[in-house]
């Protein structure tokens, strides 16, 4: 097969092309969304015991607007035990935000502001993203307003550990660089739309940065903006993981290698719980196979709350099935 020499000067025009293609659809998502990400400063009372009195202290972070009547969201931890929050938008006019609700479970906030011609983002679909999808990540990095990186959906369907312990479902890893002030500021695709919210940088790994999907984001808030708190429902156990041996596994025909073993039962009003004995090993959730305290939590969402369950379990070796009453966790 003859070989066919392209002109140097040719690729050099594509290659031209493709960097101003890019650099345009990078510039006109920024256009499109700066008067929706915003610039958080939030205020603490912080204890100085050698001095024995309080001192305030200012950190930031950022976030965006979601609706036309102010509703912003950010990170819980930018926000976490803040006496006050001053939003700043790109023309730099200056609101009071008022805390509408925070579930650490997930890393968001929701704030209001007033009085303000608010013009929110659109959240796209983030079950449809694709790693190597442009990612656009705009946020308040050290203080700094409105500073711009670019980069790649890198992995799709992470987990990250939230500071309450509990998993983070559904996370987009992209290596869009993030800092701190980022927090709570959107992570874009091409469209300007948003598809994460930025929310943590592993420093010990150059270049591993998270967001919280748009999907998940976007449930969560409807949830504090209509109740002030996410819910979420408990069995009223305490529980850990466990290996379970391969004759167990054989003769129960089980799903999964670990188990959740109960090793405390408390009595919680609205709960039923008396079919569970200490020692036995959950292993499955309405037919569903619980490998881990993480499935087990994920499977105690609101939609259970107050409902007959089935649970699987292991006990004495045996496989059965036991009805419980999951309550609201408090």
């Amino acid at each position: 097969m003859k070989q066919v020499d392209i002109p140097s000067n040719l690729i050099a025009v594509t290659d031209n092309q493709l960097l101003d293609a890019y650099s345009k659809t990078v510039t006109s998502v920024v256009k499109t969304v700066a008067p929706a990400v915003v610039h958080i400063r939030v205020t603490k009372h912080v204890s100085d015991p050698g001095k024995g009195k309080t001192n305030d202290q200012s950190l930031f972070g950022s976030g965006f607007v979601i609706s036309t009547d102010g509703y912003i969201v950010t990170n819980n931890h930018v926000i976490e035990s803040g006496s006050r929050i001053i939003v700043t938008f790109s023309d730099g006019a200056e609101l009071t935000g008022t805390l509408v609700g925070a579930d650490p479970s997930t890393d968001i906030a929701v704030i209001k502001a007033y009085d303000g011609d608010f013009k929110p983002l659109q959240f796209a679909n983030s079950s449809s993203l694709e790693p190597g999808q442009i990612a656009i990540a705009i946020g308040n990095p050290l203080g700094l307003q409105h500073s711009v990186t670019t980069g790649v959906v890198s992995a799709i369907g992470r987990t990250l550990r939230a500071v309450n312990g509990r998993l983070i479902d559904d996370v987009i890893q992209t290596d869009a660089a993030l800092n701190p002030g980022n927090s709570g500021g959107p992570l874009l695709n091409s469209e300007g739309k948003v598809i994460g919210v930025n929310t943590a940088v592993i420093s010990a790994a150059q270049g591993l940065c998270f967001a919280v999907s748009s999907n998940l984001t976007a449930y969560i808030a409807g949830q504090l903006i209509l109740h002030g708190k996410v819910k979420r429902a408990q069995l009223g156990i305490s529980a850990q993981p466990v290996n379970l041996s391969q004759r167990m596994i054989e003769v129960n025909q089980l799903k999964t290698k670990t188990g959740v073993y109960i090793f405390e039962i408390s009595k919680i009003p609205g709960i039923i719980n008396t079919e569970l004995r200490i020692g036995d090993i959950i292993v499955e959730f309405e037919s569903n196979p619980v490998a881990s305290v993480d499935n087990l939590h994920k499977y105690l969402n609101e939609g259970v709350i107050n409902k007959k369950i089935m649970i699987g379990l292991l006990r004495g070796g045996r496989k059965q099935s036991v009805a419980v009453i999951p309550g609201e966790l408090k």
